[in-house]
């Protein structure tokens, strides 16, 4: 089978990496990710939203499945124009993909369909005054701040943080500020509640009718230890072999789950089946889980954590997404899918980032990886965004390379993926190091269970 494999960040490179083991592997992604063109029979070097190059060049490699992993080439259709030229493509098509790029989408379908998990939330738009916002924010407490559109996981500011939105005014102004420079590309901006305790992810696995779920992770998004500093793209996450967290109970991932095939259920009856990994962030609330957030496509991190551990065929199963059958055969007790199965370990992912990443980062330098080092160590290692030249391997201004380290427990995963750091080296780098260590965990459990004391 040939297949192509649309990005070029760690994401892709895991995404690569694990379908390599069922076919051939082609490129496209618009900078040069080492490990990626290793594991390419070819690729191309190009913007990947320039979807008619991603398709003509899928159209001469006789390509047979494509997997997209960039919310920005689903936002622009590439799925759409893959199928046109008869390319089944594990991802959402431009309508189905309005679940990530337009969040008044995702909030109007879930009210519509009365799925559980909603938030409050408001829509503003240019011509709004400020008082319909302020009496939105006395409704609620707090909020958050959200521009309608993508903004790389970094445009969203929550009030109630010092280093973000310190009180209703600075909530009022940073909405104006979205809506009058058109922040995420629409002159809308969404307030919602705030919401209270541990975020969650659960990414599924979608065929239009079926969710097959994967084992939760935590990321962390603040740059610095301690849950300090900018959020940014996803500095790390973990998971756990029970598919759950230390502070995640069966019944919760069950109603997150609950939240995903309803909206799978929504998104069909309105005409636009789901066909991709349905990436949900949910936030435990003292009355269960809530929805932050769906995304159209794997997380990064979150895909390090999950796809290392798939013990089937993901060839297989991406082309059941594409065209169905996900449920095919008896089905498991753990994931709703003979076809899907994870091995039972706790992963740990932590991101090697340029420094200043997350507010301005000293992009340029030089970065090595000692990729045997930590294969010898059983761990792995997943290029993101760097560029590989002449002059070796690169950082850009976003993360450099995720480190992920297995085992039978948290604290056995955290102690190798911290060994396996240490064969990264490079001018003006840093790790957040505390990610699954004892004291964040802890903070995290009495964090949760403050929250549902309420």
């Amino acid at each position: 089978m040939r297949i192509l494999v649309v990005g070029g960040g760690a994401r892709e490179h895991v995404i690569a990496e694990t379908l390599s083991r069922s076919g051939e592997i082609y490129s496209v992604m618009k900078n040069r990710n080492p490990g990626i063109a290793r594991l390419a029979t070819e690729f191309l070097l190009h913007p990947e939203t320039d979807v008619e190059k991603v398709r003509d060049f899928a159209v001469e490699k006789k390509i047979d499945l494509a997997v997209i992993g960039p919310e920005s080439a689903l936002e622009v259709g590439i799925v759409d124009v893959l199928a046109e030229a008869g390319i089944p493509a594990a991802g959402p098509n431009m309508a189905a993909a309005r679940i990530e790029t337009s969040k008044i989408f995702m909030r109007e379908i879930m009210e519509q369909y009365k799925i559980p998990g909603r938030a409050r939330y408001r829509v503003f738009g240019a011509g709004d005054g400020t008082e319909g916002m302020r009496e939105f924010i006395e409704e609620c407490g707090e909020v958050a701040v959200k521009p309608v559109g993508l903004t790389g996981g970094k445009g969203v500011k929550v009030m109630g943080t010092t280093e973000q939105l310190k009180d209703a005014d600075e909530a009022i102004a940073f909405a104006r500020e979205v809506l009058e420079k058109k922040i995420g590309g629409a002159d809308k901006v969404v307030m919602e509640e705030r919401l209270i305790g541990e975020e969650v992810t659960i990414q599924g696995f979608c065929d239009g009718t079926t969710v097959v779920t994967t084992p939760a992770a935590q990321d962390h998004p603040h740059a610095y230890e301690g849950d300090h500093g900018p959020i940014t793209g996803g500095m790390g996450s973990y998971s756990q072999p029970d598919r759950l967290l230390p502070f995640l109970t069966q019944g919760d991932y069950d109603s997150a789950v609950t939240t995903m095939q309803a909206t799978i259920d929504a998104m069909r009856k309105e005409g636009a089946p789901y066909h991709g990994i349905l990436y949900g962030q949910f936030v435990l609330t003292k009355d269960g889980p809530k929805v932050v957030e769906f995304n159209a496509r794997f997380g990064d991190p979150e895909a390090m954590n999950i796809l290392p551990l798939l013990k089937g065929d993901f060839a297989d199963i991406c082309m059941r997404i594409a065209k169905g059958g996900l449920a095919e055969g008896d089905c498991g007790k753990e994931t709703g899918s003979e076809i899907v199965d994870f091995a039972k370990k706790a992963t740990v992912c932590k991101y090697v980032v340029p420094t200043g990443y997350g507010v301005k980062s000293i992009a340029g330098k030089p970065i090595t990886v000692d990729e045997q080092a930590i294969r010898d160590l059983g761990a792995r290692y997943y290029y993101s965004s760097v560029n590989e030249t002449d002059e070796g391997i690169l950082t850009t201004s976003s993360r450099s390379v995720g480190i992920v380290g297995f085992g039978d427990t948290l604290q056995e995963a955290e102690h190798m993926a911290e060994e396996a750091l240490k064969f990264v080296s490079g001018e003006e780098i840093f790790v957040r190091h505390d990610i699954a260590t004892p004291p964040s965990l802890q903070k995290r459990i009495r964090h949760m269970e403050e929250v549902r004391k309420g």
